[in-house]
């Protein structure tokens, strides 16, 4: 594949895709767009789904039909490994989304982010599954320093107990493609939102924009298995995006032009603030601290 392949999101209409995670952030929003390219989509997480009918048809009943006629929405918990091989059954690929999405104590990080993981990729095997597109973090390399220009080549270093469980999910990802024939696509993501919100967010941030074409590139490229970094096209960036353009993603934001003024230093809740200073900190910021981990260890 061309170093500067381009996604064709027309792969996409009327393909079959499972979403873990459909409540959250990214997800919700993930949902619409794939609706609006044509997706048929099965939405999945713990708690009760938001209809995708209702995040893009507005006031209009004949979308709203059109939409609830193309979405499956199920609860389940990625700890059930038979329901989620039935809820598989029929699709072409999953987008894995669901899981701790922050630090927390390392059981629980195990039981859901890693067991669930493996469960994913599982129950994606046994139903015939091409495809599984993973969200890893950025915090899989926050310990590297922000001089350091990271590439998805280097060794993980993560921040915390979070980016351990993404090292972990990113390796059981390639298990199931060198030894399954399972293909499989990590997106490490940057700091996901609408507009960068602090200093740090200069460097990590993804746009809602950018996050669609990180993921439509991740569901339609003919690479087997990859790696590669979901942040914007930052003019300060911190990561190497030649593996994301190897599968097709090209970012088009910037947070240094999105950002609406000056930006606050980046704080973290339980972490004392520090002055920012022109030594070299770890890319995590605050989330690399001891405190950070400390303060959420529950045993």
């Amino acid at each position: 594949m061309s170093d500067h392949a381009e996604p064709d999101s027309t792969r996409l209409r009327g393909a079959r895709w499972a979403v873990t995670g459909a409540a959250g952030r990214i997800g919700v929003h993930l949902r619409s767009a794939l609706h609006e390219l044509g997706v048929e989509l099965v939405s999945t997480d713990v708690v009760e789904v938001p209809p995708v009918a209702a995040l893009v048809s507005g006031s209009n009943p004949d979308a709203a039909a059109a939409a609830a006629a193309v979405e499956r929405r199920e609860i389940v918990d990625v700890a059930d490994l038979e329901a989620l091989t039935a809820l598989l059954a029929g699709c072409v690929g999953v987008v894995h989304l669901g899981g701790l999405s922050d630090e927390a104590d390392f059981h629980d990080l195990a039981t859901v982010n890693v067991v669930g993981t493996y469960h994913v990729l599982e129950a994606a095997r046994r139903a015939g599954v091409g495809r599984v597109v993973f969200a890893s973090s950025n915090r899989l390399t926050g310990s590297y320093d922000t001089d350091t220009t990271v590439d998805v080549g280097m060794t993980p270093r993560p921040d915390g107990f979070y980016g351990v469980s993404k090292v972990a999910g990113e390796a059981l990802c390639r298990l199931y493609s060198d030894k399954f024939g399972l293909s499989t696509i990590a997106l490490r993501i940057g700091s996901y939102g609408a507009a960068p919100e602090d200093t740090r967010h200069l460097h990590t941030w993804l746009s809602r924009p950018d996050a669609v074409r990180a993921f439509v590139a991740a569901m339609t490229t003919d690479v087997h298995a990859a790696v590669f970094y979901a942040v914007s096209a930052n003019a300060e960036g911190w990561w190497d995006l030649a593996a994301g353009e190897a599968v097709g993603y090209h970012p088009l934001d910037d947070a240094s032009v999105a950002a609406e003024g000056p930006l606050p230093e980046p704080t973290a809740e339980g972490v004392a603030p520090t002055d920012p200073g022109t030594v070299a900190g770890p890319q995590g910021g605050p989330f690399a601290s001891a405190a950070f981990s400390l303060d959420r260890m529950t045993r």
